[in-house]
């Protein structure tokens, strides 16, 4: 049966349905800081609630849903520290809990397989998110606190080598390995038990992969846009 196409949201769609229909939502309201107890409010409430742009959490939301993000025309500088702090709180989430709970359930298998192939999934998967972290450092380091910076103070004549476009061309397709992983479960590895298990750490990559592939979207489809048109208007 094909996936139903989930819900576009606007301005007055119930938050409370809009999590019944698409549960990884939550994620999205974790990222904003939003509680989960969402009542019958509309979107808009809730964004007048948290002083949220609209626009922004509508376009970031429509990216859970599985569209292209609206274009938006109402922007300023505290939207886009709003956009920042929401991914500095991705990188929390990917840190602090989807990485310990894959590490976990890779841990879990060998204990109870002691195989050459599960120790091939742990080494794949920690180099991984070795480059995982690294992308995460450069952008918490290197190009947020550059974005902060444009929004903030005056930059012309001022001898900074960087860019949103020096971003974009660093900017590296993470999510991407995570598929040569799930082909290594499913494909690959051989075992007669842990189904539960095995379930639980494939269920657990598809999140990782499908919050990786969203926080992308936002880096590429909304925010350097953003900082590149606020670069063009400083430097004219």
């Amino acid at each position: 049966m094909d996936q139903v196409q989930k819900t576009f949201i606007k301005l007055h769609s119930k938050m409370f349905d809009l999590i019944i229909e698409n549960h990884s939502l939550l994620l999205l309201l974790e990222h904003f800081e939003i509680d989960f107890t969402v009542n019958n409010k509309t979107v808009e409430e809730i964004c007048k609630e948290n002083n949220i742009n609209p626009e922004i959490f509508i376009a970031i939301g429509n990216i859970y849903n599985g569209y292209n993000p609206s274009k938006i025309t109402n922007i300023n500088n505290d939207d886009i520290h709003c956009i920042l702090k929401m991914l500095k709180n991705t990188h929390q989430y990917y840190k602090q809990d989807k990485y310990p709970e894959i590490q976990e359930y890779v841990r879990e298998l060998y204990e109870n397989n002691n195989s050459a192939e599960i120790v091939l999934v742990e080494k794949f998967f920690n180099e991984y998110f070795t480059e995982v972290i690294e992308h995460l450092d450069y952008e918490d380091d290197i190009a947020f606190p550059y974005f902060s910076q444009l929004l903030e103070i005056d930059m012309q004549n001022k001898n900074i080598d960087f860019s949103a476009y020096t971003y974009k061309e660093h900017h590296t397709d993470i999510e991407s390995k995570l598929a040569d992983l799930k082909n290594l479960l499913l494909k690959h590895l051989n075992l007669k038990n842990d189904l539960s298990l095995r379930r639980k750490l494939i269920f657990s990559l598809f999140e990782l992969e499908f919050d990786l592939n969203v926080h992308s979207l936002i880096e590429e489809k909304l925010l350097i846009p953003m900082i590149q048109k606020i670069e063009k208007r400083k430097h004219e």
